[in-house]
């Protein structure tokens, strides 16, 4: 099937602020774009784009006095597949991991776990290592935190997520990566699209998604706190420790946002016959 993906931002400012953005795909979606994946800017402004340590696409750009409008609009084939189940995939000790994996059994800036470590060994210490863990905590932090758009916070953390038992998917993505590394299993913070695709349609208004990786029995698995079912769409922007390391921007001075508006449907294949 065909995605059709996008936003629309707008950012203000009063005078010259730099600016990071992870507003593209991650590569290795690269190939699977139907149509250019071009960054515009109103006003035209010079930027480049460079991968970062977790092989992020990161753009730098600076914000003009008066502002700067950034969108884009492309088309993406995805197989349509659910994610992954696989409930005998096994949790690996903590000796066989690979180097690069160990990074994200540690705590970062969202996921404290060394304030969440005793309340996750009680939760989840007597339930099966492996798939059948990481489910059960998948399925308690759905239960546990309430979705409100209107109470998110970008300074919420996982241990203050489980005592507000409040929050947005970035905070249902934060506790699960917190309880995972708790127990021992690799748990990496993920962003990108998710429309409603293969489930009703939703009537908060559309915006980028946040869910998490988890690594068992030699690979990366695809887990949602925030839906604690399997879906289907997902378009991959930005992998990382948490929210820190994939910020969909990063002003490095007053940036206000003016504008946010994100797409994300699938599109009709007799549309997309005509529109070529």
């Amino acid at each position: 099937m065909l995605i059709r993906a996008g936003y629309d931002i707008v950012f203000s400012s009063e005078y010259p602020t730099p600016l990071l953005l992870m507003l593209s795909l991650h590569p290795s979606r690269a190939g699977d774009l139907r149509t250019p994946q071009i960054m515009r800017f109103e006003p035209d402004v010079a930027h480049h784009t460079y991968l970062d340590g977790f092989g992020n696409a990161c753009t730098r750009v600076t914000v003009p006095s008066g502002g700067l409008r950034i969108h884009a609009e492309f088309s993406v084939y995805d197989t349509g597949d659910l994610d992954d189940c696989v409930p005998m995939a096994r949790q690996h000790p903590i000796e066989e991991l690979p180097d690069d994996v160990i990074v994200f059994l540690l705590g970062s800036r969202y996921c404290e776990t060394d304030r969440l470590s005793d309340i996750a060994w009680s939760l989840f210490g007597h339930v099966a290592s492996g798939w059948a863990r990481v489910q059960a905590i998948v399925t308690y932090v759905h239960e546990r935190i309430r979705f409100d758009y209107q109470q998110a916070r970008s300074t919420r953390t996982a241990f203050e997520a489980f005592h507000e038992r409040v929050g947005v998917c970035r905070d249902y993505a934060h506790l699960a990566v917190a309880f995972c590394r708790c127990m021992n299993i690799p748990a990496r913070y993920c962003t990108g699209y998710l429309g409603d695709i293969g489930v009703p349609l939703c009537d908060d208004p559309m915006d980028f998604s946040a869910w998490f990786e988890v690594y068992l029995d030699g690979r990366w698995f695809t887990f949602d706190a925030r839906h604690d079912r399997r879906r289907i769409g997902r378009l991959l922007m930005a992998r990382g420790r948490d929210a820190t390391d994939v910020a969909i921007s990063t002003a490095f001075g007053p940036a206000p946002l003016g504008r946010f508006e994100v797409v994300t449907y699938e599109e009709d294949p007799a549309e997309s016959e005509v529109d070529e």
